[in-house]
């Protein structure tokens, strides 16, 4: 499997953190927050079905700017080869 160095930024460590204290945040908002948190500061990389929700946040219009964010994050740390 080939690795992926790249790591959530501290500022996108912190709407990450926001976003999952926040009540009014969605689902798909949280899941993608948590998998940011997660890949801060660690090898960790996105799953492959956290990556396809991620990926079709960036492809919906209606995203907000918030969710594009937090895809763009965990889209950017997923696995190279798929």
């Amino acid at each position: 499997m080939a690795t992926n160095s790249k790591r959530t930024s501290p500022q996108v460590a912190s709407t990450a953190g926001k976003t999952l204290g926040g009540s009014s945040s969605s689902a798909l908002q949280k899941s993608l927050a948590g998998s940011a948190l997660r890949q801060s500061g660690t090898t960790a990389q996105t799953g492959a079905n956290t990556e396809s929700k991620a990926s079709k946040a960036l492809d919906n219009p209606r995203s907000s700017p918030l969710t594009k964010t937090l895809a763009g994050t965990v889209v950017a740390q997923s696995n190279k080869k798929r």
